[in-house]
């Protein structure tokens, strides 16, 4: 496998987690939204991967990781009686999102997490080509 190749792997993986980082965020940024009827409720986010194979590739090849879709999740939404609330249906319903924000504090650690190691492949590819280049020098 090539540099280029290790390289480009790297770099789709930081690209997917880039979109993760970005659902938790928007996630979190609605935890606590209120709305008056299921239909107009924020549902969490999740970003969806598949690893996409090299073509044509050998023993040793890789792929690299591409975000398929961004889909809400089903879990069911949380309904609270707020009868002052103004967002109140005509129950005095009101209804919060379905994020659990530890989950979602936890995924942007392991998000954050598997971000810095990619950044530190290309360092250590950036280190090793280096390492040639003065090879050919001496």
């Amino acid at each position: 496998m090539s540099f280029k190749d290790i390289s480009q792997i790297a770099g789709s993986a930081m690209a997917a987690q880039t979109v993760r980082l970005n659902t938790v965020a928007s996630n979190l940024a609605n935890a606590e939204s209120v709305a008056g009827s299921e239909g107009q409720t924020y549902r969490a986010r999740k970003p969806v991967f598949a690893t996409l194979m090299q073509e044509g590739a050998g023993e040793g090849a890789g792929g690299r990781v591409q975000v398929v879709d961004v889909v809400e999740s089903n879990e069911p939404l949380r309904r609270v009686y707020e009868p002052g609330n103004p967002m109140a249906n005509a129950e005095g319903m009101v209804f919060y999102p379905n994020v659990n924000q530890v989950a979602e504090m936890t995924d942007m650690m392991s998000a954050a997490r598997a971000f810095e190691t990619n950044v530190e492949v290309l360092g250590r590819i950036r280190g090793m080509q280096q390492s040639l280049l003065k090879l050919g020098e001496g």
